[in-house]
């Protein structure tokens, strides 16, 4: 590991100017490629106290031996120069998406004397004009034999052209009409290239123009009693038609615009990209990428338009531009797709309307890109068993913790405190295990503490159940109820994963050494910087980036997490919820909702007589006093008042109090998770929840 004090350079040797920073290992290889508004400023942020980096970036930097440089006149400059870098050096610690597959386009060969109709993937070629891309090439085979009865242009390869002008035949689709057959000189190459243009310009979003001279076409053919003529050109509009309905028209005006839309996590992000021409989506792709650098949303956003853009030129960048976040300095970005294109471009986050509703569309198909490429990690098995052992490895265990139990703590404000318990089983989640607890112990927000309370009550159970079965010499007869299901706290993990640092993995340890249990490994995964503590250890396990081991355990703590604030979340609601009747025993939902809709507010039922509640159906005069006792004791609620002419306002509200009463309940301190939905990314709405964790 390398001391970055050692290359450092000298002071006053770096210009203060724009430019394009090289920094390489030591064996000269370019590991990373940045670019700057002012050099000094820049680098010198990377020279600093090692404790006040970004872990990504104080690996970078002590990995790498020496830095170098390049002045540029504009920060534009300074944009194409660091693209063209990543491009030649491929450097490790810079992002890097990837394509999840290669992406087919429908491709017309403008290069050629007789233009081609085909599928192409790969790099793009000059003259070529391209559209997609599509998602599959049997959309593109789709859409153009529909096209073909209008446009027969050429699709056959140079092989079977050379032959068909060779023996003076055409191929099958000259014989019905699906190409002009240029190769037996049916057309000469200027009109055949006129068809290609035309296809072109259809595919490019300009097909009024195409359907109204068919239609007035077909209207003439009748009218001279061509019935047969106009029955073809009936059947080519419909097949006009029918391409146009397999892409909506998304926005008005034939807007051209591409829509980027972004889900990260801590290690990863996904990129979702929709190309919009002529108000209707033309082409759609993806991209993964891994978060090797520390990096912003707005920074991701660069990079993927840097991806996107770097080889076009002309039409393929679009007036508009539509993304989640916006560069840290969106002019010099601004200026370089204007370069690309040829004019000006317009590069913005969309705050209303269809275009804020198709950017939605495109976040969710992010979301479910990530969640696809995550759950094809997780549910490959040797990918698992490396995870489990690179754990065992890290931490040093006998054994691969086949059994993992990760908690975490959540609360608003150090309000409605409760803690979750997940399990995973051979890398797995096991829903069916997951626990909830409220904490009980003390008031208010103590993380450290709840941990420890949560970790004792967990394991005193496991002790209890040890204690009724014996140790479970006979086999595992005693690890199940009679009905044959397993006992709630019965089976022991391997690990015990927290969410947290040294206080909550301390806490933990902590409480498992009370109850004399030394036998259960423990460990504790900070959030943001995604490093393992263990108890008695002054720094952290870092396990690489690249550490199946690594994504096991983020997911296992953001599952946890999520566990965690949705009964975090639901117990609040709850408790807003709560109404006086819930006080009355025996007294239940049914006859809850009877009482309201009877007297038609809890206002009204409060100032009710006995006798008039024994009135309602199902109460009798024993629950009627109880409830009045309730009601008396219950602080009825602050009158509103309307803020403009300070008139007290008359009580509506409380004709809801009860609703899902039946909720309102505290659940026990541990139950089972029930239906507990679907786990979510992290960096999900519940990370943004200002006090909430």
């Amino acid at each position: 590991m390398a001391d970055p004090s050692s290359y450092r350079p000298k002071p006053g040797q770096i210009p203060d100017s724009p430019g394009v920073y090289k920094f390489r290992d030591e064996h000269r290889r370019v590991i990373y490629v940045g670019k700057a508004k002012s050099l000094r400023q820049r680098l010198a942020s990377y020279f600093q106290d090692l404790s006040g980096l970004h872990p990504r970036t104080r690996t970078m930097v002590t990995t790498a031996a020496s830095v170098e440089w390049t002045v540029v006149s504009t920060e534009v400059e300074a944009l194409q120069l660091e693209y063209s870098w990543i491009k030649e050096f491929d450097p490790r610690f810079n992002v890097k998406y990837r394509d999840d597959k290669s992406y087919p386009y429908l491709a017309v060969t403008m290069n050629e004397q007789f233009p081609r109709v085909q599928v192409m993937r790969g790099q793009k070629k000059k003259g070529v004009r391209y559209f997609g891309p599509y998602g599959h090439a049997w959309a593109i085979r789709d859409t153009v034999d529909l096209l073909l009865r209008v446009f027969p242009v050429r699709t056959c390869s140079a092989g079977v052209f050379k032959n068909a002008a060779r023996t003076g035949r055409p191929c099958l689709l000259g014989y019905i009409g699906k190409c002009s057959a240029p190769c037996v000189e049916r057309v000469s190459p200027e009109e055949h290239r006129e068809l290609a243009e035309e296809f072109c310009d259809f595919m490019a979003g300009r097909t009024g123009t195409y359907i109204r001279r068919l239609e007035s076409r077909m209207t003439d053919a009748a009218e001279e009693m061509e019935y047969e003529r106009a029955a073809r050109l009936r059947d080519d509009i419909e097949a006009l038609k029918k391409a146009m309905e397999k892409s909506a028209v998304v926005l008005a005006d034939a807007t051209d615009a591409d829509l980027i839309a972004l889900a990260e996590d801590e290690l990863e992000a996904a990129v979702q990209i929709f190309h919009v021409r002529g108000g209707r989506v033309r082409g759609q792709r993806g991209w993964v990428t891994d978060k090797v650098e520390a990096v912003t949303t707005g920074d991701l956003v660069e990079h993927a338009l840097q991806q996107l853009y770097g080889e076009e030129t002309g039409d393929s960048v679009p007036k508009e531009v539509l993304v989640p976040a916006l560069p840290e300095l969106v002019e010099p970005v601004q200026e370089w797709l204007a370069e690309r294109r040829g004019s000006n471009v317009s590069l913005r986050i969309p705050q209303r309307g269809d275009k804020k509703a198709l950017m939605e569309t495109v976040q969710r198909n992010a979301l479910q890109a990530l969640g696809l490429h995550k759950t094809k990690r997780a549910s490959d098995l040797t990918t698992r068993s490396r995870a489990l052992e690179e754990i065992a490895e890290a931490l040093e265990l006998d054994s691969a913790p086949l059994r993992i139990e990760c908690y975490d703590i959540s609360h608003l404000q150090g309000d409605d405190v409760v803690a979750s318990m997940v399990v995973f089983e051979d890398g797995l989640a096991r829903k069916s295990e997951y626990r909830r607890f409220q904490i009980k112990g003390f008031e208010g927000q103590d993380d450290v503490r709840s941990m420890h309370e949560v970790i004792t009550r967990r394991f005193r159970r496991y002790i209890a159940e040890k204690e009724k079965t014996g140790e479970w010499a006979d086999g595992e007869t005693g690890l199940t109820e009679e009905d044959g299901r397993p006992k709630r706290f019965a089976y022991p993990p391997q690990l015990v994963v927290v969410d947290g640092g040294q206080p909550q993995v301390a806490a933990a340890k902590r409480a498992l050494d009370e109850l004399g249990i030394d036998d259960i490994a423990v460990c504790g995964l900070a959030k943001r910087l995604e490093e393992v503590w263990v108890p008695g250890e002054d720094d952290p396990v870092v396990l690489p980036r690249t550490s199946e081991g690594l994504y096991l355990l983020q997911r296992v703590r953001d599952e946890a997490h999520r566990f965690a604030i949705t009964y975090q979340r639901a117990k609040r609601a709850r408790r807003f919820r709560a109404s006086p009747l819930d006080d009355v025993p025996g007294l239940g939902e049914t006859r809850k909702q009877a009482l309201i809709k009877h007297f038609g507010s809890v206002k009204k039922l409060r100032s009710a007589t006995i006798d008039q509640i024994c009135e309602v159906p199902g109460i009798g005069r024993k629950t009627a006093e109880a409830i009045t006792v309730a009601l008396a004791q219950a602080a009825p609620a602050a009158p509103a008042v309307n803020t403009a002419t300070g008139e007290i306002m008359e009580d509506t509200t409380d004709t809801t109090d009860t609703t899902d009463a039946a909720d309102t309940t505290d659940a026990e301190s541990e139950t089972t998770a029930g239906s507990t939905g679907e786990p979510v990314s992290a960096g999900s709405s519940d990370e943004r929840r200002g006090q909430e964790r």
